[in-house]
């Protein structure tokens, strides 16, 4: 019974410990200044520019159609409403899956790993085109 009670009063302990130890390291934020965000903002621009590039060309699938064949300047792409229900897939997805449902299908091109950097790329150029539109997961 001493045992158990000891190692729950040292558990606790441990708790608020690393409870302070939390707050302490969240409390601090990452210094940044002026210069570091503009460059962070010309990294962003650079691949939004790699997502329009790639947006308006047919490299992404194997058929010579392209993305703003759809959808001109990444209209009606509505970033702003995913995840949402999508009837093509029938069942509730991200952007990036109906980004890689259009590669296969109209494009018929290979679907790209989430984690590739032509998805972000895509992402950022929709998302970009959308910039200032609330959002609105799981409208149509």
């Amino acid at each position: 019974m001493r045992n158990s009670k000891f190692f729950s009063t040292a558990c606790l302990a441990s708790l608020i410990g690393l409870g302070f130890l939390a707050i302490s390291f969240s409390i601090q934020a990452d210094d940044f200044t002026e210069s570091d965000l503009k460059r962070w903002n010309q990294e962003f621009m650079s691949v939004v520019a790699k997502g329009e590039k790639l947006f308006h060309s047919a490299e992404l699938g194997t058929n010579k159609v392209s993305c703003d064949q759809c959808h001109p300047n990444a209209a009606n792409t509505h970033p702003e409403t995913y995840p949402k229900f999508q009837q093509q897939l029938g069942r509730v997805i991200t952007l990036s899956e109906m980004i890689n449902w259009c590669i296969q299908n109209p494009l018929e091109g290979a679907p790209l790993p989430l984690d590739d950097p032509n998805m972000t790329a895509l992402l950022s150029y929709i998302t970009w085109e959308r910039r200032g539109v609330p959002l609105a997961p799981g409208t149509h």
